[in-house]
């Protein structure tokens, strides 16, 4: 399992009321709420955002309030992969329960770059900035947690 996209780089401590604001919380199609990911602190991330490209953060992403639509909405507009310092407990927990690829690297997070073409093997937890030709080592998921990623989430994944 790998994406390749480009990079979008965030700072630490993004929280879950900056990945889709509350104020659009008022509908569960995650399709609709996909189309506000991330406006308040990049206003063009939906616009600009390909399938399979990766955001690159900081300490701490995805702290605040434990809602499962910030992971979705991140991988409902084709994000293939977070790479970050740190994520929040809870959206680490949700991110896997609804089949978002998600790596801590700090080493990755502070290499690559905004515009960075960057491969991830999710196999094997190497991170490569194919722009700067530097390569990262984060720790994979173990097979299972794999598994229920490339399913599409938990409960995709029990109904198999």
């Amino acid at each position: 399992m790998n994406t390749t996209g480009k990079a979008f780089k965030y700072p630490d401590n993004v929280d879950t009321d900056v990945i889709i604001p509350a104020r659009y919380l008022n509908t569960s199609d995650a399709q609709e709420l996909s189309k506000h990911c991330m406006e308040d602190i990049d206003a063009e991330f939906v616009k600009k955002v390909n399938k399979g490209d990766v955001m690159v953060a900081g300490w701490n992403f995805g702290c605040g309030s434990s809602r499962e639509h910030a992971p979705l909405v991140i991988k409902t507009c084709g994000t293939g992969c977070v790479i970050a310092k740190s994520f929040a407990r809870i959206f680490y927990r949700n991110a896997i329960n609804i089949g978002l690829p998600i790596l801590e690297c700090p080493e990755a997070a502070d290499g690559i770059s905004a515009g960075d073409e960057v491969t991830v093997d999710f196999n094997t937890g190497v991170i490569t900035d194919v722009t700067t030709r530097k390569s990262y080592q984060a720790q994979p998921f173990p097979e299972f947690i794999q598994n229920i990623i490339r399913a599409g989430g938990l409960l995709k994944s029990l109904k198999k």
